[in-house]
This record gives C-alpha cells, structure tokens and sequence, in this order.
C-alpha cells in the first residue's frame, strides 16, 4: 500500500506539473480582465522573434497592482487608440508573473513585426532601473516554456523595441541587460 500511495504522490505531482508548464504560468486574459481578447488571428509557430518592451507606466509589485495596470493600458488602447484589444502579446509584472495580451494571437505591438513576432512588455519604466529579480526570472522560465512547447523556434531571435522602430523602449538599462541573454542579435537586418 506504501508504494502505491508514493506511485500516486509522484503521478499527481507530475500531472500538476505538466498542467503548469502547459500553459507556461500565463495568467490568462479573462482571469486578469474579466473579458476574452478580441483578438482571433493566430500567430503561425513556431515564432522566431521575440520583442523585448517596456509599458513606460507604474511598475507593479503585487497582483492587484499588475492587474490593475494591465487593465488601464488595456482601456487606454482599446478606448483612446481604437485598438481592437490590448496590443502587447504578453505582460511581465514586477510580482513575477506573465500576463496574456494578444498572447500567441496578432497583436499590435511593433509596426511591421505584429504578425511575426510576439512582445514581452515589462510593467514599468526601465530607463534607469532594471526590472525586479522575480520578473526577469519569469522571462526566462516563460521563454524556455514556449520553447519547449513548441510557441517558439529553439533558435528564435531576441531583440529590443528600440532596435526595430523608433522609440526608446525598453529603456536603456532593460536594453543593455538583454544585449547579454543568448538569443537576443545586434543585427536586426536578418529578422
């Protein structure tokens, strides 16, 4: 009976397990915002471009405080801008979670990229300030997820907002940062 009880042990937390890297942590849209995204266009995978961004907003410590800003920028896009959903693919919060947008759908994120690439917006400004330790760890989980779930090309390619229009997202400290990950390229001409 001890070894089927540990048998059973092993498979829930393996099944649990599963269940998470599934869906790589994302909090989904509808459970952040209370509504589906309007979004239906899919992006065709695996993807080969991620664009690294920031909202230039509050940054945000906890859930409520993610959430909330999620939601205002949602409003802000959807409301002032006419977008037909938030355009960010996907959020990262201060609090250390990911938060669907457009997720793995066209969104409207980088002019000339939308329907190839997806966006990794960090919540917050971060001219002179890196994000927080639980946010840049769950960038890293989140990539090698989408990775291994197939969303992404293992030899996918990483570059900053600013490397791909003009603008200086994802501020100079995140930018200088991502320069060191593995994926990201200095010439953008090939994407």
């Amino acid at each position: 009976m001890k070894v089927l009880n540990s048998i059973f042990f092993i498979f829930a937390i393996s099944s649990i397990k599963a269940a998470t890297v599934s869906e790589c942590d994302v909090v989904p849209i509808l459970k952040w915002s209370g509504s589906e995204s309007n979004r239906s266009t899919g992006l065709s995978k695996p993807i080969n471009l991620v664009v690294v961004q920031h909202t230039v907003s509050q940054d945000c410590y906890t859930d409520d405080d993610c959430e909330r800003i999620a939601n205002g920028i949602r409003v802000y896009q959807m409301e002032a801008l006419n977008y037909d959903d938030i355009g960010q693919s996907f959020l990262i919060g201060g609090n250390g979670k990911v938060y669907e947008g457009a997720g793995w759908r066209v969104g409207a994120h980088t002019r000339g990229y939308n329907d190839r690439s997806i966006s990794l917006s960090f919540i917050g400004d971060f001219r002179e300030k890196l994000p927080t330790s639980q946010a840049l760890q769950v960038t890293e989980d989140f990539l090698n997820c989408a990775v291994y779930k197939k969303h992404l090309a293992m030899n996918y390619n990483l570059v900053g907002h600013q490397q791909l229009s003009y603008t200086l997202s994802p501020g100079a400290m995140l930018q200088n940062l991502i320069e060191s990950w593995p994926h990201w390229v200095k010439d953008v001409s090939q994407v």
